[in-house]
């Protein structure tokens, strides 16, 4: 069986999308045959691709100013469409609705091969920021929509995730859910693990920690996020919060924090990519705290309930969409004293947060391989092995 895996951008860059199409091709690499489909970047040397244990074939791409990723434009890179024939796939799997996605999408039409697209955007989301009007939001919606509804069937990574497609983006295609997943492990000694955060990071023993992991980006809500840490402050409850990762507004989120005085209680660790320390750093933190309205089913939670620390999300977070409160995570009002309170009671109650600890390792951890099994199943079911 051979299997195409479609995607608009891709290493060297780091996002979710780029991290679910790796952790696919990876693992069925050892079942099938499998290669991504991606662009090229300016001044990227194609060797570095050698290193993973797939192929990988990139189209040509035209960087856009003041923005980390590029535009594919594979109908100008015969080499592409020419490896793309070669290889005759038998299953095509897209993850992004855009130019490579559409290459995919022709590609299956034409041959007559299986089409799947992962849905793991909320694409109205971007276009309102980013457009802000709405003729041309509608206009693009249609052309996104148009391709997703072309596929045999869609996955997405939670309940709410489908239901929002279904019921607001006109979504006709079957759809099922498949979530994402980790490769993070648990620690197997808390004790010598927490010791090494707190001396790497200046932490005492008896330092209760918050964390967020991710891009330092506004648009997941950490001004809301700082703002309630103030209030937790205000609260008399002592904390650090762990800020790990890196983005476009890193000035901006450390103005913010020495505005509302919290420079004492916030530590920026930058970005951490050992995954033994990743994995030490969740275990350490008491609670990982997500108020992000942007991410569909981010990573990050799932990377934190590997270790049981719960999450804190809000309100009409999609992200939270497989989340019970007080079952498996935390849920508060999306509001600045909700949140600042939740965080509070949830500390004043250790059975609740014992519980809840166990619930969200127990309903939210789950490894790629478990779900790479799965897809490579759907696969074969597809195209009938």
């Amino acid at each position: 069986m051979k299997v195409g895996l479609f995607v608009d951008t891709y290493y060297p860059m780091v996002d979710g999308v780029i991290n679910v199409v790796h952790n696919y091709a990876k693992r069925l690499v050892n079942k099938c045959d499998v290669t991504v489909y991606c662009p090229r970047f300016k001044d990227y040397d194609n060797e570095e691709d050698k290193k993973y244990t797939y192929p990988i074939v990139r189209c040509y791409s035209l960087p856009l100013s003041h923005l980390d990723y590029a535009m594919p434009i594979p109908v100008l890179d015969a080499k592409f469409d020419l490896s793309l024939i070669r290889d005759n796939l038998d299953i095509v799997h897209i993850h992004s609705p855009f130019t490579v996605g559409l290459v995919g999408l022709n590609y299956a039409k034409i041959s007559n091969k299986p089409l799947i697209a992962t849905l793991h955007s909320q694409y109205k989301q971007d276009l309102e920021r980013n457009i802000k009007i709405y003729p041309l939001i509608d206009v693009a919606m249609f052309g996104i929509m148009s391709i997703f509804n072309a596929c045999n069937e869609c996955w997405t990574v939670n309940s709410a995730i489908k239901k929002l497609y279904e019921n607001e983006y006109g979504l006709t295609s079957p759809c099922k859910i498949r979530p994402n997943a980790t490769e993070h492990l648990p620690v197997k000694d808390k004790l010598a693990s927490d010791a090494l955060i707190n001396r790497k990071y200046g932490l005492s023993d008896d330092d209760i920690v918050f964390l967020f992991v991710g891009r330092i980006n506004l648009i997941k809500n950490l001004d809301f996020l700082v703002r309630s840490l103030a209030k937790v402050k205000e609260m008399g409850v002592k904390f650090k919060m762990m800020f790990v990762g890196q983005g476009q507004d890193e000035k901006t989120l450390s103005e913010t924090i020495t505005s509302l005085n919290l420079q004492n209680e916030v530590i920026m660790c930058g970005l951490v990519t050992d995954k033994s320390e990743l994995e030490s750093i969740y275990s350490r933190a008491k609670l990982f705290l997500f108020p992000s309205l942007y991410d569909a089913n981010s990573l990050v939670q799932i990377e934190a309930a590997c270790q049981g620390t719960p999450t804190v999300f809000i309100e009409g977070a999609k992200t939270a969409g497989s989340v019970t409160d007080n079952v498996n995570g935390f849920i508060a009002e999306p509001n600045e004293e909700s949140y600042a309170l939740k965080i509070k009671e949830i500390l004043s109650n250790a059975e609740l947060y014992d519980k809840v600890s166990t619930g969200a390792k127990r309903d939210l951890y789950i490894t790629w391989d478990d779900v790479v099994d799965d897809v490579y199943n759907d696969y074969c079911k597809k195209i009938h092995l």
